[in-house]
């Protein structure tokens, strides 16, 4: 029996030198539209898959290569004498290699505007059943859906060495592949159809990159991004200068981005194993980042800080004398890249933060599982607030309350904050009990914390906080309100003139 290649790809990298490879090695090469025109723009004598099948492509081509002389060719197996003479029976020759990679439905999607009727065109229908036609069949057929691949199997039929394990991992990537495209083509029906919380939830992410190790060193990671993603996101970011993030930097790269995502006007966030250590808004990136410094400048050694401005000269003979992980930003002035690339370690990362992150889904995994929710874009203005004490905030009170209520929503619960002029001075988080991270934050915040306000991720449960705020000087207080006790910390408010104002919305962040 002849040898028989199928070449069918959207992506022609590299493509001409390996059917040259193959045409030397006396394969027959078949091929479809593009293909079959750029292998004989080459000098290739390429047939196309009408050849093969007696039957020309109908529907604009939506059917081309489903047809049993093609899949009988793919799937029958050489050890099996009766698939053999089913084969010869009928004139069907076996097809030895595919090489086939799919319509760009990825790049289709991620156009601004694509039409539901482009989008749909663009679902290739022949090519995953070729591919999956030639994995199952992997033990007699080679299959190669990534260029890359290229070389390496053409060294292998050349010098004899291809084995089976060899034609198996080409099927594994093949599935996983395939399964991809599916994935995106699921999540793009269920975006046009505003499908919620759907009966299966498939999600399928690209590697960035090998990690040196997880959380600890004894633990394997790596590092995946969604296949379009887009706007703010660590997994987009370009890297400037600087070694390889670690898995603790990316957690921790993603919190800050997160928390800067926040503001509009120029602010400065400084995190410590994902929780903010300092953030400080001010009329420019310099003004707030001195305040995220200032309010905590023990914890910002060796964190992570985001900018929601460009990082220009001043900025960056600020962040120079600090050891720091990484600084992210939407852009770097190119004097601010030659004060701050002198640091050898430091990594710069660039991404838009003018953009909320594409995907509004949050995936956590548990044993067994996943947890699926909406991430937490919600927010409160002063239209929103209810104030429940008898004294009225000032209008400076309920600024500094709705900033630190943008704070505390980013602090791992129980979560309370100390914030005064635009700027934080103490962070209590992760407690059990709440009147424990209010003890830490007011303890952190001193004698900063006369006239300062305070915000809470959830409703007090007793009076203890509002108690311990009073004693500190605290002036002002948010929190969502919702207690069956709520009456008790109104009434702590009132003996002691504090001002507290409820959201009706909580925050907790586990």
């Amino acid at each position: 029996m002849k040898k028989r290649a199928l070449l069918s790809v959207s992506d022609k990298t590299n493509l001409a030198a390996f059917a040259k490879g193959l045409d030397a090695l006396g394969y027959e090469l078949v091929s479809t539209g593009g293909t079959l025109k750029a292998l004989q723009a080459e000098g290739l004598p390429a047939i196309p898959v009408s050849a093969v099948t007696n039957f020309d492509e109908i529907l604009d081509g939506r059917v081309k290569t489903l047809h049993p002389f093609i899949h009988a060719g793919l799937l029958a197996r050489r050890d099996d004498s009766s698939h053999i003479e089913q084969l010869e029976e009928r004139d069907i020759d076996p097809i030895d290699i595919v090489v086939v990679n799919l319509y760009p439905f990825k790049e289709t999607i991620a156009k601004e505007g694509v039409s539901e009727e482009d989008a749909i065109e663009n679902i290739d229908i022949g090519g995953p059943t070729m591919l999956r036609s030639a994995a199952k069949n992997f033990r007699d057929v080679t299959v190669i859906v990534d260029p890359s691949d290229y070389d390496s199997v053409l060294a292998g039929l050349q010098e004899g060495t291809q084995s089976v394990e060899d034609r198996k991992l080409l099927a594994a990537k093949v599935f996983r592949h395939t399964a991809n495209y599916d994935a995106m083509i699921c999540n793009y029906f269920i975006d046009i159809t505003d499908e919620q919380d759907p009966e299966t939830y498939t999600v399928t992410y690209e590697k960035v990159q090998s990690l040196r190790y997880g959380e600890n060193p004894h633990q394997q990671a790596a590092f995946y991004k969604e296949g379009n993603v887009k706007g703010a996101s660590i997994a987009n970011a370009k890297q400037l200068h600087g070694k390889e993030l670690s898995y603790n930097n990316i957690q921790d790269a993603n919190a800050a981005l997160e928390m800067v995502l926040e503001f509009s006007e120029p602010a400065a966030v400084a995190v410590k194993h994902m929780n903010p250590c300092g953030i400080g808004i001010g009329a420019s990136i310099s003004e707030a980042f001195a305040k995220a410094y200032d309010a905590d400048p023990v914890s910002i050694f060796g964190g992570i800080v985001a900018l929601n401005k460009e990082v220009d000269e001043a900025t960056a003979n600020q962040l120079k004398d600090i050891f720091l992980e990484i600084v992210i930003a939407p852009s770097f002035s190119e004097k601010a890249l030659e004060i701050l690339t002198v640091k050898k370690n430091i990594r710069l990362l660039e991404t838009p933060v003018d953009q909320s992150p594409v995907n509004p889904k949050k995936v956590v995994s548990v044993i067994g599982g996943l947890l699926v929710q909406d991430r937490d874009v919600a927010s409160v203005t002063k239209d929103d607030v209810t104030v429940a004490t008898k004294r009225q905030p000032t209008e400076q009170e309920l600024e500094e309350l709705l900033f630190a209520w943008k704070v505390v929503k980013h602090v791992k619960s129980n979560a309370i904050v100390v914030a005064k002029g635009d700027q934080t001075i103490g962070v209590g988080a992760g407690q059990m009990n709440r009147v424990g991270a209010a003890k830490i934050a007011l303890e952190q915040a001193g004698d900063k914390a006369k006239g300062a306000v305070m915000s809470s991720d959830a409703f007090f449960p007793m009076p203890d906080t509002v108690e311990a705020a009073a004693a500190a000087g605290i002036t002002a207080i948010i929190q969502p309100g919702g207690s069956k006790r709520d009456q008790d910390s109104i009434d702590a408010c009132d003996k002691h003139g504090i001002t507290m104002v409820f959201t009706g919305m909580r925050h907790f962040k586990h």
